[in-house]
């Protein structure tokens, strides 16, 4: 019988070309395997689709090809599945579920992807029409479907805030006190007034926020519960308060999970109808009514409102013993979901990286103990580490095979992607996660470290079936009969050749990728950037109770995992202490010379050992001035190989960490900040070996294209990051410039970015480079010369830059009086620096020659209002608190034009709120 192959779409001849799996989907048949093969089934699907014919010309909708799929697969034969949904938005109606019985088999996936030249975006929003003036302020409105819930809402294809303001707009600058039942506000007249105006359910809407309430990591969150007039009493909601601000400690601490002072205001009184400024909505849920101002440039006759219903858009659930199985979704877009758990009355308790509290006390005590087991008194819920994840809208548990691959996740209020309880052989490949409102990316459950014991681990050690069953997995009763043990574990997951940005949009405690308990998780070439924590997480919270001196309290099952070639820049632009690659806890199994699985106590070999521990090789990080460490191996960190990364431009150290265990060998990394961060407790051991101290700012000159000593690898730069299979990837999402270097003698200047193409037009200036002048080293790195004399700010790709005539604001040409200036604040500021003043009266003055001048600065709540005096006439007030309530950083404070030729002086004056600022000129 003549050989044959079974057919795959081009993209998927890529992707196996990509990754390395053609074997699995190049299928020789010989002898019985052909007889078993069957024709390949191709259905269509659309938004308005129906019947069931599920053709091109009269497509099913989702669910009738779903019942379709499960006709051909249900023989159990190879037969190959292909469903191409057309064009446009599925609105679903409820969650699209997939168990075992919409599986294909090993080599014949059944395939859910777009087709050809279709964008199809799978939703779990309402579209709101029919808007009203409600004739108050600019307010409208529009109805919305009974019961509606929602914590996002999505308007022209971007995120608007939920009505908000700070606590220094509402004018509450009085005292608070604080209880173990919330506040009492007798000392703040405004803030009486204020929630005294509110009726009962107003009350209840109203959320308080945190950032960094219980640590620089974190940003919690909680709800009023009621308010009492004649006490001026404000009560939270419980457990979230008791959780926040009255932690238990705990025993053998290596790192602490602070709890927040009661009387600490919030920083963000939301949710409220008399809140509402421009860019801002307001959901009444009592009168099925939302509540929407726009921007001063919005229009509703043009208006796309999204209002998410769904929390979950696709979950893909089996049991252990019966996965869903050989599943491929491509080119699909899965947007408008949302997250209503910190709306309940456990909160947004943030322990780190979107980890919280959420239950009641244990055992009687009267401090929030979730997840410290035997090390709180009296004893928490177990395991150590089990808090509550944020739910991801997209989730797979107990799979098998299952790739995701050219998709896109965006616009969700949840973690875009979460992967746990058994699942196996994932691929998750050249997708886009970006407008996320927690994590992009979630690995594990905090509550299977352990479903099978380490040698030499205690049973007390073994984490609690019925618990991994009720918290990883979404439907416990499906899987009670499941027999939790090794088939349980997190396995061979490839996470490869992603964008991640913009994530941790509401909650910005989240991480890119957060990697729980696994084994055989590849973690690289993936992009990660504009974050507002960590970029990598491994082990969150699971070493706090290890250290050196004390490493076995809490064990797992890690090992054989790798996290490599990842670009990872502008990370922690909101939160403090945390990295562009963090890692906690247990990294390896022990091993012996024989490579044997030995107790702690046994006769270990350290190469055999770091052999299966934590690979993190050849990752770039750049770029992040609040940073504490950029690779941070923390509390209870065992067991690392860092090998051949680069770090420069960043704020603290390129390497330490605070307590960790140790076992850490570090060789032929490049480095432009210390190494060996260990401020309150050292390692057992770390092995360093072949470093290279490298300047903060390297340029051209600093790298070679062969190995010379004290250069940089060229190699390092064109390896890491998202393949050139992918490049068309990045460039959707760019091109973007995010670091130019000085300019080396030769005019040279290095360049960092996103989405730099095959041959990517480099601006210096207005003045497009010569293709010449530029060499590209990969999608986000290249070389170019530029004319002498060219500062770093005029070098972008993609487009000239917005202002070349910009000035910064620490030019010799300004001069000030009373202002002072910050630098690496990691916001946005032009060249990373701003001037600010704190008093009133505080002067910055320019002279310059031209007809236009702008005047950049920043909006932010704790500003207030400038003067801008042109040429000694008139000073003119501007306002620079912002419409919507949100930091912005480098824009346009002011601006005038048509000035008579010549020279002219501007002065910028403080006049009120608690800071004014000024980040340059330009013309």
């Amino acid at each position: 019988m003549s050989k044959r192959a079974v057919r795959r779409p081009a993209a998927a001849w890529a992707f196996a070309a990509a990754t390395g799996l053609a074997a699995a989907l190049l299928v020789p048949a010989f002898g019985s395997a052909a007889e078993a093969a069957t024709t390949p089934v191709t259905l269509y699907a659309a938004p308005d689709g129906e019947g069931t014919s599920c053709t091109q010309t009269a497509p099913c909708s989702l669910s009738g090809a779903q019942t379709k799929v499960r006709e051909a697969v249900a023989g159990g034969s190879d037969v190959d599945v292909d469903v191409k949904l057309q064009g446009g938005t599925y609105r679903l109606g409820s969650t699209w579920k997939f168990g075992a019985q919409d599986s294909g088999t090993a080599g014949h996936p059944v395939v859910w992807e777009a087709a050809d030249g279709a964008h199809p975006v799978i939703s779990g929003a309402t579209r709101i029409h029919k808007w009203t003036d409600t004739g108050t302020d600019g307010l409208w409105s529009a109805p919305v479907p009974a019961n509606s819930e929602s914590r996002q809402l999505y308007i022209n294809g971007r995120q608007a805030p939920v009505a908000q303001a700070t606590a220094a707009q509402l004018g509450f600058t009085g005292s608070w006190t604080g209880t173990t039942t919330g506040y009492n506000i007798s000392g703040d007249s405004a803030a009486k007034a204020w929630f005294g105006a509110l009726s009962a359910d107003e009350l209840k809407q109203v959320e308080f926020s945190y950032p960094g309430g219980n640590g620089d990591w974190t940003d919690s969150r909680c709800r009023v519960a009621g308010y009492d007039s004649a006490t001026a009493a404000l009560t939270m909601t419980q457990p979230c308060w008791t959780n926040t601000t009255r932690r238990a400690s705990f025993s053998h601490a290596s790192g602490s999970l602070p709890s927040m002072s009661t009387g600490k205001k919030p920083a963000v009184v939301a949710n409220a109808k008399a809140l509402i400024r421009p860019g801002q909505w307001y959901l009444d849920p009592a009168a099925s009514k939302l509540y929407y101002k726009p921007l001063p440039d919005e229009s509703l006759q043009s208006f796309a409102a999204e209002l998410p219903r769904l929390e979950s858009l696709l979950q893909g659930a089996g049991t252990l013993a019966n996965p869903v199985h050989d599943l491929t979704f491509k080119g699909l877009q899965f947007s408008h979901a949302t997250w209503n758990g910190p709306s309940s009355a456990a909160g947004f308790s943030d322990v780190q990286s979107n980890l919280r509290m959420t239950k009641a006390p244990a055992g009687g005590s009267t401090r929030g103990n979730q997840a410290m087991c035997q090390f709180s008194t009296p004893a928490g819920s177990c395991p150590w580490g089990g808090l509550t994840q944020p739910q991801a809208n997209v989730a797979f548990s107990a799979a098998r095979n299952v790739t995701l691959t050219g998709n896109r996740f965006a616009e969700l209020g949840g973690a875009g992607l979460s992967v746990m309880y058994g699942s196996v052989n994932t691929r998750i490949q050249g997708n886009e996660f970006t407008d996320i409102a927690s994590t992009g990316l979630l690995l594990g459950c905090t509550y299977d470290p352990t479903p099978v014991l380490p040698v030499g681990a205690t049973s007390a050690q073994l984490s609690p079936p019925e618990g991994i069953k009720q918290n990883c997995t979404p439907d416990p009763a499906a899987v009670k009969d499941d027999i939790i043990g090794a088939n349980e574990i997190l396995t061979d997951t490839t996470v490869s050749d992603n964008i991640i940005h913009r994530v941790g949009t509401d909650y910005t405690s989240a991480c890119g990728i957060t990697l729980l308990f696994s084994r055989g998780t590849t973690i690289t070439h993936n992009n990660l950037y504009d974050l507002p924590y960590t970029g990598i997480t491994a082990g969150v919270i699971q070493g706090h109770v290890d250290h050196a001196g004390d490493a076995q309290n809490s064990v797992n099952i890690n090992e054989n995992n790798t996290i490599s070639n990842n670009l990872i820049h502008d990370w922690m632009k909101k939160r403090h202490d945390g990295g562009a690659i963090y890692v906690e806890g247990h990294q390896a199994q022990y091993r012996d010379a024989n490579g044997n699985a030995v107790p702690a106590t046994g006769a270990i070999d350290s190469a055999q050992t770091l052999a299966h521990g934590l690979q993190a090789k050849g990752n770039v990080a750049y770029q992040s001035p609040r940073t504490n460490n950029t690779y941070y191996d923390d509390a209870g960190s065992e067991w690392i190989n860092w090998q051949g990364n680069l770090a420069f431009n960043g704020g603290g150290a390129s390497q330490g960490g605070c307590k960790p265990t140790g076992h850490f060998w570090m060789s032929d990394n490049y480095f432009s900040h210390g190494t060996g961060n260990y401020g309150c407790g050292q390692p057992i051991d770390i092995h360093a070996s072949n470093n290279t101290k490298i300047s903060a700012t390297p340029g051209p000159s600093d790298l070679s294209a062969t190995p010379t000593a004290g250069k940089i690898p060229e190699s390092l730069f064109t390896s890491a990051g998202v393949s050139d299979a992918y490049t068309a990837l990045v460039k959707s999402a760019g091109p973007t410039t995010s670091y130019v270097s000085p300019a080396d003698g030769s005019n040279r200047v290095l360049v960092a970015g996103e989405g730099f193409g095959a041959n990517p037009k480099v601006y210096a200036g207005t003045s497009t480079l010569k293709n010449r002048d530029v060499q590209r080293l990969s999608s986000g790195f290249l070389i170019a010369t530029v004319p002498a004399g060219t500062p770093a700010y005029q070098v972008s790709v993609g487009h000239p830059v917005d202002d070349p005539t910009r000035l910064n604001d620490t030019e010799s040409a300004i001069t000030y009086s009373g202002f002072s200036t910050s630098s690496n604040r990691g916001l946005g500021d032009f060249q990373d620096d701003i001037h600010y003043a704190t008093a009133n009266g505080s002067k910055a003055t320019y002279t310059f020659t031209g007809t236009s001048i702008k005047v950049y600065g920043e909006l932010n709540t704790d500003q207030g209002n400038i003067g801008v005096t042109l040429d000694n006439q008139a000073q003119q007030t501007v306002n620079t608190t912002p419409d919507d309530g949100q930091r912005h950083a480098n824009v346009v404070v002011f601006s005038a034009d048509g000035l008579s030729p010549g020279t002219h002086t501007i002065v910028i004056e403080k006049l009120s709120g608690a800071f004014a600022t000024l980040d340059g000129f330009g013309s």
